[in-house]
């Protein structure tokens, strides 16, 4: 089957030789990607190519003209939206990021895939556009179920997983590690664009102005904020430890590659007294080589 759009006509294949293009660019930023079985690396490039360009609209305009406007960054999400919908009943699909699409609703219909699952993460992009602070924790889990979530059970899915028991279990470990990145990047987070993921009341609780994330240093009261917020990703870690046991290898593998990194970042963080202000807690090449030698035995 061709699509038309771009003024002439894409075959499914050349859709999908661009999304596994995109998708190879950015291996090194996520290596266990390799262990993706050859048969489903297509699948996962198409399902990639869609939430990396809408978190690049959300996040840098790409590709717009105007890409410093909010409006047309949520329009243009709005667009990727319409276009998701469009392919997935195989109407015709249009647009300067059309070459996606042809891919990514063949493999939602192939995998028996919900839309919504895509949508979740565009409404989380576009809350990205707008939003820069959190009044409760129930606000941020809202926000992970929609950013982090739908990632954990794409992947599920696509390797023939259904059922609300490893769903649950993902979902522990998708919203621990959206948890691990945001604490991680409390610092970093502010000065960009006073962005806060900490919850103001939180912040409140414990005593910390927002504008001390931009400090030299973290204070007390805002390392034992941090701590909490730590003890909570950690907690969510434990509820998705068996996961890994509950799949096929080489997806298990993944999964314990994945899962030990998050609480790696954990506990670098309490390892500096949960100062993410002053340094930011990195997984060195060195920490990747014994999570992958850790990642060989059970959880």
């Amino acid at each position: 089957m061709a699509y038309s759009f771009c003024c002439r006509a894409v075959t499914l294949a050349e859709s999908y030789a661009r999304c596994e293009a995109l998708a190879h660019s950015h291996y090194e930023n996520f290596p266990v990607a390799r262990l993706i079985p050859r048969r489903l690396r297509p699948h996962v490039a198409a399902v990639y190519a869609f939430a990396r360009t809408a978190d690049d609209i959300a996040d840098e305009g790409y590709g717009l003209k105007d890409g410093q406007s909010v409006v047309a960054r949520l329009n243009a999400l709005r667009d990727m939206d319409e276009q998701c919908r469009n392919a997935c009943e195989e109407r015709p699909v249009s647009g300067d990021n059309a070459w996606i699409f042809p891919a990514l609703g063949d493999t939602l219909r192939q995998f028996s895939i919900p839309p919504d699952l895509c949508l979740d993460l565009t409404s989380a992009f576009a809350q990205d556009v707008t939003k820069r602070n959190y009044a409760n924790f129930d606000e941020v889990l809202d926000y992970c179920r929609r950013s982090a979530n739908p990632v954990g059970r794409l992947v599920l899915l696509l390797h023939g997983y259904n059922d609300a028991q490893r769903f649950a279990m993902s979902d522990a470990i998708c919203t621990a590690l959206q948890l691990a990145n945001f604490w991680q990047d409390v610092a970093v987070d502010w000065k960009k664009d006073h962005r806060v993921y900490l919850p103001q009341d939180d912040l409140s609780r414990f005593g910390v102005p927002a504008e001390s994330l931009g400090a030299e240093m973290a204070s007390e009261n805002l390392r034992e904020c941090i701590r909490f917020n730590v003890d909570r990703a950690m907690n969510l870690f434990e509820q998705g430890r068996p996961l890994a046991g509950a799949l096929r290898f080489p997806l298990s593998l993944e999964i314990r590659i994945t899962w030990l990194g998050g609480v790696t970042i954990l506990r670098k963080i309490r390892a500096q007294n949960y100062d993410t202000v002053r340094k930011r807690p990195k997984v060195s090449s060195v920490d990747k080589a014994r999570l992958l030698l850790r990642a060989l035995l059970p959880l």
